[in-house]
């Protein structure tokens, strides 16, 4: 993904006079490096020495083509900040090289300064932060959450087959006894025909998972989208909360199908009612736009540009540690006779339609975050 950041001003970088730079770089977790305009290493931090598994006396002057595999993304990644003049996020970027073991990463290049302030760096310096695993991990749990749909829809088709046909036999069975049963027996295949249609029922809810045919996409307003759920939110399950709306109102239109929109911010705005408390309970939702955001996914091909970030947060007690790293799993609920469903199928429409979901939760804030395409008319233009 590619995501601009402000530059800092002459304000900002103020300090005092005993505090040097360097010892803050150096405290970073994330490796950072910088690049002169011919690509030559002028600085690295402890982290990126730890990193690359070179010293600083060793990387300073080595050239980053000599660093990475040539065509690698972080040279394309450079060449672009330099001709944009803003920064870019690659996620999900494997950093290989035969003088270190590859690991998976995600990368931000970020031109240095003002070529025109006191003090300045040169021009066509750029900075280069290197973050493993942590963000990049949420990354790549977009695959794990679609693969779980992939699982739902699968499990889907074989109930379908192998599980609705018996039970229809089994319920024309009991309801044949039935008619001859005294009272106490009919008891017995009256409940026989009830967990019959319990089984069926929930056969039917997965029966959205099995549909292998992509939905019709057009250019969709997503305000449109988010004030109707609101509206419905409003009138049902959330009116004992207040509902806050920030809205980017310049942002292009979504690349979708506004059905499956509305089904997937129904489901989020249902779940952060579910989870806010019933007094002072809020919901946010907030939209943005993300210039220059891509995701680029393992297995080669060109980075998607998702750029139309919609956030769901909400101020609940927070989603359990242990559940986290499942949450998108099918039958992974937090709610009392939930069914676990719900988040499954949010991830298997937004993977669909080429975007991600993630989330950040603790006590007071749960945050979910979808990203998604614009319409390929407005990325043209």
């Amino acid at each position: 993904m590619s995501t601009p950041t402000a530059q800092p001003t002459q304000a900002t970088l103020s300090r005092p006079a005993d505090l040097d730079l360097r010892h803050v770089l150096n405290a970073l977790a994330g490796a950072v490096i910088v690049v002169d305009r011919h690509d030559a290493v002028q600085y690295v931090n402890s982290a990126a020495e730890e990193l690359l598994q070179l010293s600083a006396a060793y990387l300073v002057g080595m050239s980053l083509n000599d660093l990475v595999a040539p065509n690698h993304p972080v040279l394309d990644m450079v060449r672009r900040v330099r001709a944009k003049g803003y920064s870019l996020t690659e996620y999900e970027v494997v950093l290989d090289s035969p003088r270190f073991p590859a690991q998976t990463v995600n990368v931000q290049a970020s031109p240095l300064g003002d070529p025109s302030g006191e003090g300045a760096a040169p021009p066509g310096t750029v900075v280069i932060a290197i973050t493993q695993l942590s963000i990049a991990h949420r990354i790549d749990q977009q695959l794990t959450h679609r693969n779980a749909a992939r699982s739902v829809s699968g499990m889907a088709a074989i109930l379908a087959h192998e599980v609705k046909n018996p039970l229809a036999g089994i319920r024309a069975a009991a309801q044949l006894l039935e008619d001859g049963a005294s009272a106490g027996d009919r008891e017995l295949t009256q409940l026989i025909c009830d967990e019959a249609d319990r089984i069926c029922g929930l056969v039917d809810r997965m029966d959205v998972f099995s549909d292998p045919r992509p939905a019709p996409r057009r250019s969709v307003n997503i305000h449109e989208v988010l004030d109707h759920v609101l509206k419905v939110a409003r009138t049902s399950f959330a009116r004992h909360l207040e509902l806050v709306q920030n809205y980017d109102p310049s942002l292009p239109p979504v690349l979708a199908d506004r059905d499956q929109l509305v089904q997937v911010f129904m489901n989020l705005v249902k779940n952060a009612a579910d989870a806010a408390p019933e007094e002072g309970g809020e919901i946010q939702v907030s939209t943005a736009f993300r210039h220059g955001v891509r995701l680029s996914l393992r297995g080669g091909g060109e980075s998607v540009a998702v750029p139309i970030a919609i956030s769901i947060q909400d101020n609940g007690d927070g989603i359990p540690e242990d559940l986290k790293q499942h949450l998108f799993d099918p039958f992974v609920t937090t709610k009392p006779g939930g069914h676990g469903l719900g988040l499954a199928l949010v991830a298997k429409i937004v993977g669909e339609h080429g975007g991600i979901i993630e989330f950040d939760s603790e006590p007071r804030r749960t945050v979910f975050r979808v990203m998604l395409p614009m319409s390929r008319d407005e990325e043209a233009r």
